[in-house]
């Protein structure tokens, strides 16, 4: 802690002498009390930000600084992050560095900070995207990021060290775990430590995980011999594990961290103004003493209780005595379920989970490829005992058929043409009367465009390939579409089209089955237990990652 510590006075020395640089000294603010801020409380999603309660009386900024106007300011926060970003244990409420920082920032240059609770994992493609105005989430500083989002002034440094259960006696140092091929090393997908590890480790010795609390669980339950981590975040899985974990070694990595911002945001530089004052007035000496310091005592076991030693260990799941199950798939919605164009036989995310699945369970998955029109209510008829096809978790669903528990949250989006200037939001489309949207019968895209648009101005698909092919023609000017979906189709089609525009909606998607199905626990219980275990993060990494390119031109050549 004594580096780090240095580290964060270095950079209050450095931010200081740039204020003195620029021509003067600033008058020191009247430092409001900050208020906490309730986020949207969603599993870790995009959600639509809801306001804080500091826009009632928005202040006007302080002298010297640049002045917002009062200006809503959408902050994502995965409020899992300690001493960052979290749940206050004790009173329900959300709290942080982050927090009181954004919170100060705003009143120095007349802001009304909106928290949003977003995953870990899409955050800063979010950010990029213009899904938020901001993250601040402990983001490592990094060219490649920079490439996509714009950084703030880094804040403070970070050192990457290893995490060990407390009698460990083979690893002193990443060299210990390099030159012994039995270890395993664990970490979260899509941090900087994840690409420390890479440096070090094939990936076949690297365990990633969806959050660092189950990766802590994993090394506690001697799943992985050592978690890679910041040291702060280290630090607060010790505590109450003290007598079962450590920190061992040389830093790794000396990081700085930064908030982002979607390229070319006019928020960079009176934020970096008002850290600048921040460092300048003492009050980020103040509030760094407060969650760095020695009194900080909430860690990750106040946060995320253990849960008892039966469900350390591997759950008991429950058997169907080999049972048949006829799933019903689309076999047509990237990358839940395609027919593979090298194989020409069935694959995606719902065919490997469901796999997965029936092996905890002792069942047999039967396929059955359907329509998606009619498919809800085919299963409600009792036609299948489950559909899997990406299906979104609505009210009006729920009065005919049984879900499961949520398994991935879907945002939807607006697909444009490449060369569209038009559309930079589902407004530009209602207040353009020209403008025809497409999108697919019977989804909740099309329930979310008629909150938009009347009929006529929608045209309904019964598959959205076909409403791709409509947008690429000029038929129509935009599709309302899941993110992910959408994704699908860019690839060969980069130089055709783009998604533009925030977020419209934030759903969970889930398995359907009859009401009263004998399935709904049986399936949550496995679908918990792949959570658990770390096979939905690895398959969540290989359909929903960078790696994975089938593309709808690919299931439907043209001609």
């Amino acid at each position: 802690m004594k580096t780090q510590r240095l580290s964060i006075l270095l950079i209050i020395l450095m931010l200081a002498l740039a204020l003195a640089a620029c021509g003067g000294t600033a008058e020191e603010p009247a430092v409001e009390e900050p208020a906490v801020e309730e986020p949207v409380a969603e599993e870790p999603a995009a959600e639509e930000p809801a306001a804080s309660d500091s826009s009632e009386s928005a202040e006007p900024a302080a002298d010297g600084m640049p002045d917002l106007n009062g200006r809503e300011v959408t902050i994502a926060v995965e409020n899992a992050y300690l001493p960052f970003n979290y749940i206050d244990p004790d009173t329900g409420e959300p709290a942080g560095w982050d927090y009181d920082v954004w919170n100060e920032i705003c009143g120095l240059i007349n802001c009304t900070p909106v928290y949003v609770e977003a995953g870990w994992e899409g955050m800063i493609q979010a950010v990029a995207d213009g899904q938020y105005d901001a993250a601040a989430d402990g983001i490592t500083i990094t060219e490649d990021r920079a490439e996509i989002v714009d950084f703030s002034t880094g804040y403070i440094n970070i050192e990457q060290r290893l995490l060990v259960r407390v009698d460990e006696d083979r690893i002193e140092s990443i060299e210990s775990i390099v030159d012994n091929e039995d270890l395993i090393l664990g970490t979260q997908t899509g941090t900087t430590n994840y690409e420390t590890a890479a440096q070090y480790l094939s990936e076949d010795r690297i365990q990633a995980f969806e959050q660092f609390p189950f990766a802590v669980q994993a090394l506690i339950a001697g799943d992985i011999d050592a978690v890679i981590i910041d040291e702060v975040a280290g630090q607060g899985y010790l505590g109450e594990n003290a007598d079962k974990l450590q920190l061992v070694g040389p830093s790794m990595s000396s990081d700085q961290l930064g908030f982002i911002y979607p390229l070319g945001s006019d928020l960079v530089e009176p934020v970096d103004a008002a850290l600048t004052e921040l460092a300048q007035n003492g009050f980020l000496e103040e509030i760094n003493a407060i969650y760095f310091g020695a009194d900080f005592d909430i860690t990750y076991d106040d946060l995320f209780p253990p849960e008892e030693e039966a469900m350390d260990e591997e759950m008991a799941m429950p058997d169907l005595d080999g049972r048949e199950v006829t799933i019903a798939v689309e076999n047509a919605y990237l990358p839940f379920n395609y027919i593979d164009p090298d194989t020409g036989e069935p694959a995606g995310w719902d065919y490997e989970v469901w796999n997965a699945i029936c092996e905890l369970i002792n069942c047999t998955p039967v396929y059955v490829e359907a329509g998606w029109e009619g498919m809800i209510q085919a299963v409600a008829d009792g036609q299948y005992d489950a559909a899997a096809d990406g299906i979104t978790i609505t009210e009006d669903r729920a009065e005919i058929v049984a879900f499961s528990a949520g398994y991935i949250n879907i945002e939807q989006r607006l697909l444009v043409r490449l060369d569209e200037d038009r559309i930079e939001s589902i407004d530009d489309i209602v207040n353009n009367e020209d403008l025809l949207l497409g999108t697919q019968t019977g989804t909740t895209n099309y329930e979310t465009a008629i909150q938009y648009l009347s009929e006529d101005r929608i045209q309904a698909f019964e598959q959205f390939p076909f409403a791709v092919q409509a947008l690429i023609a000029g038929d129509i000017d935009a599709v309302i579409i899941d993110e992910i979906a959408g994704q699908g189709y860019l690839g060969e089609n980069a130089d055709k089209l783009k998604l533009v525009g925030p977020s419209m909606s934030s759903d969970q998607l889930g398995f359907i089955y009859p009401l009263g199905s004998d399935l709904v626990e049986p399936v949550d219980a496995a679908l918990a237990e792949l959570a658990h275990n770390g096979f939905l993060e690895e398959i969540n990494l290989q359909f929903f990652g960078p790696d994975f390119t089938i593309t709808y031109d690919d299931l439907f050549p043209e001609g």
